[in-house]
């Protein structure tokens, strides 16, 4: 099994993170996990899953709702930088930042690290390990375009949150699987979640 970081950010798009969230541990990889401030509040008004109180109490709320074994899901907050995902010594298989917002793009197109996503971002590009960059913005400006064309020439895989419509979404739950389908295989993670084009 392998280990992934999950960094959740302060964008719209926040179920998109927990349901790759949901599929790694379904699968029984180990996921260390981060969100900042804005995208645990988003992660509330847009999911109804509610996390409060201390890393630990934290972690343990994403225990019992994605169903996972002792040990496979590690929260870090936002501002421990002691956290193991902050060192390129830690032995991660790749991260994604699911949704991403403008200003942790930005930040990670620039190499500033203001939290400790963005610095375990840092630490993946510098690692050459694969980064998956969910940017959730419309419309986007030329800085956005820019930031995301940096960060594509430092190697990262960038998936806008933008659901194709071929295979015939019923709810919104089709949506979100065809974007979080696409962030796993990019990982390199096994996948069903949405038909394949021909296939």
């Amino acid at each position: 099994m392998a280990i992934y970081t999950i960094g959740i950010t302060g964008a719209s798009g926040s179920a998109y993170g927990l349901r790759v969230l949901e599929v790694l541990v379904a699968a029984g990889h180990t996921v260390y996990v981060s969100l900042t401030r804005d995208g645990m509040h988003i992660l509330n008004d847009e999911t109804g899953l509610a996390l409060k109180g201390s890393e630990t109490d934290i972690q343990n709320a994403l225990v019992k709702h994605l169903g996972a074994r002792e040990g496979q899901v590690r929260y870090f907050d936002e501002d421990n930088m002691y956290a193991p995902i902050a060192s390129g010594s830690a032995k991660v298989d790749g991260m994604a930042v699911i949704p991403c917002s403008m200003k942790a793009l930005s930040s990670l197109a620039n190499g500033f690290a203001s939290n400790l996503i963005e610095r375990a971002a840092d630490v993946t590009i510098k690692e050459r390990r694969k980064l998956v960059i969910v940017p959730r913005e419309t419309p986007l400006s030329t800085i956005h375009l820019r930031n995301m064309l940096s960060l594509a020439e430092a190697g990262c895989h960038i998936i806008p949150a933008m659901p194709a419509f071929y295979h015939r979404p019923r709810n919104i739950e089709d949506l979100v699987d065809f974007i979080a389908g696409r962030v796993l295989d990019a990982l390199g993670v096994e996948n069903d979640l949405s038909p394949r084009w021909g296939q």
